[in-house]
């Protein structure tokens, strides 16, 4: 062979090689290779990358010094079955730049020599971070679903149980007047059934089925006043401190809901540091995108953030993924319901916001909520003072007598229904009874004297509340129409019946008049 015929095979088979490393560097794989001796001999434009090095700087380099021992530990029993011989698939996972976790799918294709003998293996690998966190999302997604419907469920019935007890005590108080039973029986039953009825309220927080008032409110002053009330709810071991990054920090929330949701978390720091520490509550906005949109399963955008973090004993891995669960607590028996977390989580989602949590045992925990920024042109409602929907309609309305007035009660449970009759007739009204919508329907067809409607909203027969109230604002439009419920089933939100006051189960006889003098002044 000549020099001429020599130099060009050599020149063909260098293009050969450029070409076959532009191809697998241009694959969306992580694709190379290693000998029986653990060396790695060709990695791939990615799958170097992966490693924070380049094809060059891990050629000839051992596969530990190479993938770091964390992810070693992972694959070091997978290489010793690929170089014995057999095919072997396998996922590992891998801290990233940012701190977040990423995760790859790899297979081992041993490379047999002319005598049999494995002389080395092909690693072919793809990333499916993205794939994993889609798919958690969804399993966890799916799982506070079906905990929230549970829990929706459960909230209505047990709204109507504490609607019979407590209209009853109610009914017993006044008809015992100043007797010494009262308060040693029957207020403390009272006060018993009221604060089930607040543990129901967190339960449909929870489940995302409890009514928010969403208003502007300006986040920098609702969090300095919390602060106050905290300062004094706390220790003196715990100190208190608030920071704000950015001014005019305007929410779009519920300002009562996220009082109560700030309160919470700042009782589960004061927990988490019995031997005291620091509770710091810092305001900012925060810009997300692409996959940490994603992980809070938010649209990409600006978000105000309200942080809150303490350096108390933190959490290991176990207890964060449990944290939102609703009765799960760390707590011992008695000290707690479990519902503190999962409360907050439910409103800061019915918000459309998100909530990040970050634990370590012995350092802390930080919460992060994120809220949607409100619109610009709208006027900021402030904490203090704010402006509720009634002065937001105009003047508060003048209470009107109800004495004299026929009402009529709509409820499928017998038992509520016999309570909420008495409680009626006890302001003087006059009461017509129905069992369904339908019955309701012919009624105020058929019943002109008929001032006013009272409706459960969860009714079997084909015709629930709302339907009975959009069919009397056709039919009778100046009757007006209140509805009641152990849960608001549904976003209201641009619905005819948006507008219908409800009366959230269980009532006090007080709430009941305010509810019926609004909605007939």
């Amino acid at each position: 062979m000549s020099q001429d015929q020599s130099s060009s095979g050599l020149g063909a088979l260098s293009h050969s090689e450029l070409r076959l490393r532009q191809i697998t560097d241009t694959i969306p794989a992580h694709i190379g290779y290693f000998d029986h001796d653990w060396v790695f001999r060709y990695g791939n434009r990615r799958y170097a990358h992966w490693f924070g090095t380049t094809s060059e700087g891990m050629k000839d380099r051992p596969i530990l010094e190479v993938i770091g021992p964390h992810v070693f530990a992972q694959v070091e029993d997978k290489v010793r079955r690929a170089l014995a011989g057999e095919e072997v698939s396998y996922e590992y996972s891998m801290p990233g730049p940012g701190g977040e976790t990423l995760y790859t799918r790899s297979t081992l294709v041993p490379d047999f020599g002319p005598g049999g003998e494995v002389i080395g293996c092909y690693v072919h690998a793809v990333d499916v971070t993205e794939q994993r966190r889609t798919q958690s999302a969804l399993a966890q997604a799916q799982k506070m679903e079906a905990i929230g419907q549970l829990t929706g469920g459960l909230a209505h019935d047990f709204n109507n149980m504490l609607t019979v007890v407590m209209g009853n005590l109610q009914g017993l108080v006044e008809a015992l007047g100043e007797h010494p039973a009262v308060a040693e029986y029957v207020e403390p039953a009272l006060a018993a059934a009221e604060g089930g009825a607040g543990l129901i309220r967190r339960l449909l927080a929870f489940s995302r089925q409890q009514p928010i008032v969403p208003v502007v409110v300006e986040v920098n002053e609702l969090v300095l006043d919390m602060a106050r009330m905290i300062r004094r709810s706390l220790p003196s071991t715990i100190t208190v401190s608030t920071a704000s990054r950015d001014v005019d920090l305007r929410a779009l929330v519920d300002p009562n809901q996220l009082e109560s949701a700030l309160l919470n978390l700042a009782l589960n720091a004061r927990d988490a540091m019995p031997n005291g520490g620091e509770l710091r509550i810092e305001c900012s906005l925060e810009c997300i995108d692409g996959a940490a949109a994603a992980d809070l399963e938010l649209p990409p955008g600006c978000y105000v953030q309200i942080t809150v973090a303490d350096n108390g004993t933190g959490m290991d891995s176990a207890t964060l993924t449990r944290v939102f669960e609703p009765f799960f607590t760390t707590k011992k028996f008695g000290l707690g319901s479990g519902l503190g977390m999962a409360m907050v989580y439910g409103f800061i989602k019915q918000s459309g916001g998100g909530v990040r949590i970050r634990s370590r045992q012995a350092v802390g925990t930080t919460v992060s909520l994120l809220l949607p920024q409100a619109p610009r042109e709208i006027v900021v409602l402030h904490a203090e003072g704010g402006v509720s929907a009634d002065e937001c309609g105009g003047a508060a309305a003048p209470d009107r007598p109800l004495a004299g007035r026929l009402v009529l009660l709509v409820e499928d449970d017998d038992k509520v229904r016999d309570v909420v009759r008495k409680q009626l007739s006890a302001l003087g009204c006059a009461v017509l009874e129905a069992e369904s919508g339908h019955e309701a329907a012919d009624m105020v067809e058929n019943i002109p004297a008929i001032a006013l409607v009272l409706s459960d909203i969860v009714m079997p027969g084909g015709m629930d509340g709302r339907a009975l109230a959009r069919f009397v604002r056709r039919f009778r439009p100046e009757l007006p129409v209140v509805l009641m419920s152990g849960y608001a089933d549904k976003t209201m939100a641009g619905r005819e019946d948006a507008d219908m006051p409800v009366l959230g189960k269980p009532f006090t006889q007080e709430r009941l008049v305010e509810v019926l003098n609004a909605a007939i002044a």
